[in-house]
This record gives C-alpha cells, sequence and structure tokens, in this order.
C-alpha cells in the first residue's frame, strides 16, 4: 500500500510541476544530474519499502536535489526543480513518521505482559492460605505466594511457572518478597 501511495504521490508532484512551468521542455541534460534525480528518487522508493526509519530517504533528497543544482545550468524549470525537491522532503516526513509509529511497544501478553502486572486475588484454594485464584488478562490464573493471601488483597505477578503464577503483595518490592 506505502508503494502505491508514493507512486501516486509522485506522479500528482510531477504533473502539478509540469503544470507549473511556463513550458515542458525537451532538453538534453547533463547526465550526472539526471543519474542523481534517478538514483534520488530510487531512494525514496527504497525507503517506503524498506524498516531504515528515513536513512536512505535523506541521501535520496539530497541525491535529488544535488542533480536538481546540477541541472540548473540547463533549460529545466526552476518551478519543476522547486516543486519535485518540495514533495520529495513531505514524502520523507510522511515515510519517517509512518516508521516511527510501527516502533516496538511495550508487550502486553505472554510472559514479558505477565510479570509486574497487579490484579486482586479472586478467591483462595481450599486449606491454603498461600495458594489462591486471580483473573488477570481475560484468564483464570492459580497463584501462590510466599505469604499468606486474602480475597480481594491485590498483588503483584513476580513469575511464571508454567500455568502458576508467583505473585507477592502489591505493596511489596517489585523485584521480589
Amino acid at each position: 500500500m506505502n508503494i502505491r501511495c508514493c507512486a501516486v504521490a509522485l506522479l500528482l508532484a510531477l504533473s502539478g510541476s509540469v503544470f507549473a512551468a511556463d513550458a515542458v521542455v525537451l532538453f538534453v541534460p547533463d547526465p550526472l544530474g539526471m543519474w542523481l534525480i534517478v538514483f534520488g528518487i530510487a531512494f525514496l522508493v527504497a525507503e517506503a519499502t524498506l524498516p531504515n526509519y528515513g536513512v536512505i530517504g535523506l541521501g535520496g533528497l539530497v541525491m535529488f536535489v544535488a542533480g536538481a543544482v546540477i541541472l540548473t545550468n540547463t533549460d529545466v524549470p526552476v518551478p519543476l526543480m522547486i516543486g519535485l525537491g518540495l514533495v520529495s522532503a513531505l514524502l520523507l516526513v510522511f515515510l519517517v513518521i509512518h516508521a516511527l509509529k510501527t516502533r516496538p511497544r511495550e508487550n502486553v501478553s505472554g510472559d514479558a505482559g505477565l510479570v509486574g502486572s497487579v490484579t486482586p486475588v479472586t478467591t483462595l484454594q481450599t486449606g491454603s492460605a498461600y495458594n489462591g485464584w486471580v483473573h488477570l488478562q481475560g484468564e483464570q490464573w492459580q497463584v501462590q505466594s510466599a505469604t499468606p493471601l486474602q480475597p480481594g488483597q491485590r498483588v503483584r505477578v513476580v513469575a511464571r511457572k508454567g500455568l502458576l503464577l508467583e505473585v507477592a503483595a502489591a505493596d511489596a518490592a517489585p523485584g521480589g518478597e
């Protein structure tokens, strides 16, 4: 989907910049400038497909602008260069923002999501004040504590051993009991 968005944005930018120019100019430009512009566009497209947080896109933007500067000695319309440079910069900003939104977030499932969670004890196991049950992350878990538990007491998950959670009182230190 990102490639399609980039292609549409590039086509709109090119068409808008061409209409802003005084006339469509057919030219035989400096090959170095053209190669820099082509590689700059290729790098911007690569930025859309690779998870690199703007590094390749920044290089592509620099190449694009350098190629445009080299081509200023030819009859390339200035509005075309300015329009393409601005659209490239906006595209790079858009891609970096979306890349940063995909950064790793806090774990909310598995052992990493369980350890450190605080929840109340729902019931105690018959005949033992050290074992009970809690409702955590949509599941009923059996818990075990080194200190006696009471129904309604808030406990913090310290470790997980299979289907058994080791807990400590919530007001105890998070590192253990």
